[in-house]
């Protein structure tokens, strides 16, 4: 069954599963969504692997599985991820105090905003 082209207002039809859902001149989308672990790097050689894993089963089990953002503004909320509270980007060290849990949108929001900051933004009016 032939389906629309999956690239944003292309009219070919798409034939052939061995397309991934888009057309020929669209073939270098096909593969394009694994391309940000060729950004990031894996998992592993970001030295999140065994060791990791286990740390962070240890920090959300300390934490009660509860997102510490949403508990200090009176929320409650599920943790699924574990943060560093200051970055390894800004020498942040792998110790369990300097690690916390946190709900997908929080730690969503944390890491936009620490981005922010290093590239100039949010920063106080005067400085």
């Amino acid at each position: 069954m032939a389906r629309p082209c999956r690239s944003f207002g292309c009219p070919a039809l798409v034939k052939s599963a061995d397309q991934k859902g888009y057309c020929d001149a669209h073939a270098e989308l096909r593969s394009g969504w694994s391309k940000r672990e060729d950004r990031s790097g894996s998992t592993t050689s970001r030295n999140y692997g065994h060791a990791w894993r286990i740390q962070r089963a240890r920090i959300l089990k300390r934490d009660h599985y509860l997102c510490q953002l949403c508990s200090r503004s009176g929320r409650v909320e599920s943790a699924n991820e574990v943060d560093h509270v200051i970055s390894r980007a800004n020498g942040g060290t792998e110790d369990d105090d300097n690690l916390q849990s946190l709900c997908g949108p929080c730690h969503k929001a944390k890491t936009a905003s620490e981005k922010g900051k290093s590239a100039g933004f949010g920063r106080a009016s005067g400085e």
